[in-house]
């Protein structure tokens, strides 16, 4: 179940802001806390947290510029999380359509953070997705 595993894979990136010296050991007891135990699912994590890891920088850049420079050390950590999971979905995995990545992240920021975050994710991905096919138009 995707779901569970962008919940597990939240978790896991949220605490990595903290403590860069994450342990395995917790890794798998976040993924057990959300019944991830097929191997899909697994899978799903797993590459969701390596993909935020491998490309942070290009990501919290295009958060930055989705939010018109607005700088990712002044969002809440737990929205910053979502937000870096939507992008890498949006940006690297393509059998995600977009609008399905800006909605889960939507229900993620819904149930793990403030009452307005919801509307602040989805607007920030909503300008990346405007971006993103503006671009694509403009390569026609």
């Amino acid at each position: 179940m995707r779901n569970a595993a962008r919940e597990a894979a939240l978790n896991i990136i949220f605490a990595k802001q903290f403590n860069t010296d994450f342990v395995e050991v917790l890794k798998k007891k976040v993924f057990k806390r959300f019944k991830l135990e097929k191997e899909e699912d697994i899978h799903f994590a797993d590459a969701l947290i390596e993909t935020v890891e491998t490309h942070r920088a290009e990501l919290i850049a295009g958060i930055e510029d989705a939010c018109h420079h607005y700088m990712e050390n002044r969002i809440n950590p737990t929205d910053k999380s979502i937000l870096l999971i939507a992008m890498a979905e949006i940006r690297y995995f393509h059998e995600i359509p977009p609008v399905v990545s800006v909605s889960e992240a939507t229900g993620l920021a819904r149930k793990y953070s403030t009452e307005k975050s919801a509307d602040f994710v989805n607007g920030v991905l909503s300008g990346v997705i405007n971006k993103k096919a503006e671009e694509t138009n403009e390569d026609c």
